[in-house]
């Protein structure tokens, strides 16, 4: 029975890619003078965009930031809840799981998109990619949580889209769902192995309701 559940945001909780992409490349007119595919993009995906930006942009990092971030909130109507997450939420709270949050995402960034969308208040521990000595895929958001909970191995889930998500999970020693809903790399992560996959938020619901 799972105590602990952590959530990945982005193509778990959240459909924010695009926004993603748009805000990566608003800051790469203005700054490179040139744009990004949506692949040349992803395949960036992992530090938090403090690193991609200050790789980006060096000593122009500290306007680039402001400028990204700016542009992140202001055009966050793009971005939405995957349908049903907001109940899963409340079914979990109600029955006093605790949530959690490990994300690739810098700390701005993720607080914005939890805000925005409505759901910061559910989640009890927040860990992201720029507060962890090393991002995922390695474990150490999974670890910190397990650690500051006192958590068994045995009664936390991640719950994420990304192979990275699949990797910290393994090295943490918990077992991983696999979002496939939205995943801009579900092809690798059916290859995966990983314990269970849900390609709906109601079927990861109906099993959540089942073992907690």
């Amino acid at each position: 029975m799972f105590k602990g559940i952590i959530f990945d945001i982005d193509g778990t909780l959240t459909s924010t890619n695009q926004l993603i992409f748009d805000s990566f490349n608003h800051i790469a007119k203005k700054y490179l003078h040139k744009t990004f595919s949506d692949q040349e993009i992803i395949a960036l995906f992992g530090p938090p965009e403090e690193v991609i930006l200050r790789q980006w942009c060096g000593d122009n990092y500290d306007e680039a930031s402001k400028d990204y971030f700016d542009y992140y909130r202001s055009h966050h109507e793009i971005a939405k809840l995957y349908p049903g997450i907001n109940e899963l939420l409340e079914i979990l709270k109600d029955r006093d799981v605790h949530l959690s949050v490990f994300t690739g995402k810098g700390r701005m960034s993720s607080i914005i998109t939890l805000e925005e969308l409505g759901v910061i208040d559910y989640f009890d521990m927040i860990v992201t990619g720029d507060e962890v000595a090393n991002h995922k895929p390695a474990p150490d958001g999974i670890i910190s949580i397990i650690e500051k909970y006192n958590f068994k191995k045995d009664e936390v889930l991640m719950i994420g889209d990304s192979v990275g998500d699949f990797k910290a999970s393994r090295d943490a020693g918990v077992k991983i769902a696999s979002a496939l809903w939205d995943s801009y790399a579900a092809d690798k992560v059916k290859q995966l192995g990983s314990d269970y996959y849900f390609n709906t938020v109601d079927e990861l619901k109906e099993f959540l309701i089942q073992n907690i």
